[in-house]
């Protein structure tokens, strides 16, 4: 088992474990440094890098070029990179997916899904690749689902959340997500899990861990902030300040 998988699952039930986003060099440098568990090359770079209004119009080739560019940062922390959309609609493709990010660099892969993804899952772990699963709000299918909402309000919704973890975890997953699920849900999941459970808008220490897009933590995407972001800091105020201020130097030799 890769020494850094076997230190994050070391830690289950122990400590909290730490996940954030990156997406290019300088700020994946910066989280290593920190002292930062995870970093996840997550296909939310549609939205806070490209522009995209969902995660649904990334390409593999987006995350091959960031994830690539993450990877040089990186001493420490186990990279993880998201398998994007359509990626791995068949384990054939999912495996074939999963083995383009690994040869980049990365240390592990995450994809979404539980009950319906449980072979893409295992075919890809019995390759030797280690897999992060993703259940509770999927972002992916964001728009069959007819926008971001809590998972899990309802017993049927839980049960099935339930379910998928299951799944997840006879696929031989070493972690999983929980997104935007109730919170006694995703404590109850957490308890009855085996492996490393990270939540994001799941309630705080409820999971093993938790996850978040780093332009939440530190305030550098204003146009859009997610109801369960905590943000400690506001970049993008003092980007602004300094651009003006520097627009406000400039000066010509007349």
């Amino acid at each position: 088992m890769n020494a850094k998988i076997a230190n994050i699952i070391a830690k289950k039930g122990k400590e909290p474990i730490s996940e954030l986003t990156a997406y290019d060099y300088p700020t994946a440098r910066l989280l290593d440094e920190a002292g930062v568990d995870m970093l996840l090359v997550g296909d939310s770079l549609g939205m806070v890098m490209l522009g995209y209004p969902d995660t649904t119009h990334v390409k593999l080739e987006h995350m091959l070029h960031h994830g690539a560019a993450v990877v040089r940062a990186v001493k420490n922390a186990l990279v993880i990179v998201d398998m994007p959309i359509h990626t791995y609609d068949t384990p054939e493709q999912a495996l074939s997916t999963a083995r383009a990010l690994m040869a980049i660099g990365a240390d592990a892969v995450k994809l979404e899904g539980g009950v319906e993804k449980e072979e893409h899952i295992r075919t890809i772990v019995q390759a030797g690749i280690p897999v992060q699963g993703h259940i509770g709000l999927l972002p992916q299918k964001v728009k069959e689902d007819g926008g971001f909402r809590m998972k899990g309000r309802t017993e049927e919704e839980a049960a099935a959340i339930m379910l998928d973890m299951e799944a997840v975890v006879r696929a031989g997953a070493f972690s999983v997500v929980i997104e935007c699920t109730k919170h006694s849900v995703a404590a109850a999941i957490t308890k009855a899990c085996p492996i490393v459970t990270i939540g994001i808008g799941a309630g705080n220490g409820t999971c093993d861990g938790e996850v978040s897009v780093i332009h939440d933590l530190i305030g550098a995407y204003p146009w859009f902030v997610p109801g369960f972001a905590r943000p400690k800091a506001n970049v993008s105020a003092e980007i602004k300040r300094a651009a003006a201020e520097w627009i406000q130097s400039i000066s010509i030799n007349k």
